[in-house]
């Protein structure tokens, strides 16, 4: 995963963003939690050949912020973050992370 540091993108309170394995982040906001979520994408990404992963979570992100009671937490209740989140932490995640983990994480009639 390549790193590019910006001060101009990513925009809005956001400070990093993960396109196609490039990493765009402001220097003073990444952390080792930060990288480690960040991978946690990339091999979401490359499990789904870069495009379906993009595809998957913007029609989850729109379902979840349509129909789901809690909508200010979409980002958060889409399967990929969810699982990046939970494993932020674990530093030997992606070594025993199984192909496809992230589908564990769809939850169907959820107001989580």
């Amino acid at each position: 995963m390549k790193i590019v540091y910006t001060n101009w993108f990513p925009f809005g309170p956001y400070h990093t963003i993960n396109l196609f394995g490039i990493l765009f982040t402001k220097r003073d906001y990444l952390t080792r939690d930060t990288i480690l979520h960040e991978q946690i994408h990339t091999a979401q990404m490359k499990e789904m050949l870069y495009i379906f992963f993009y595809l998957w979570y913007g029609l989850e992100y729109i379902i979840i912020r349509f129909f789901h009671k809690k909508q200010n937490n979409a980002y958060h209740d889409v399967s990929f973050e969810e699982e990046a989140h939970d494993n932020a932490y674990n530093w030997n995640y992606l070594e025993t992370r199984k192909h496809y983990a992230w589908f564990k994480y769809i939850k169907i009639g959820s107001n989580k």
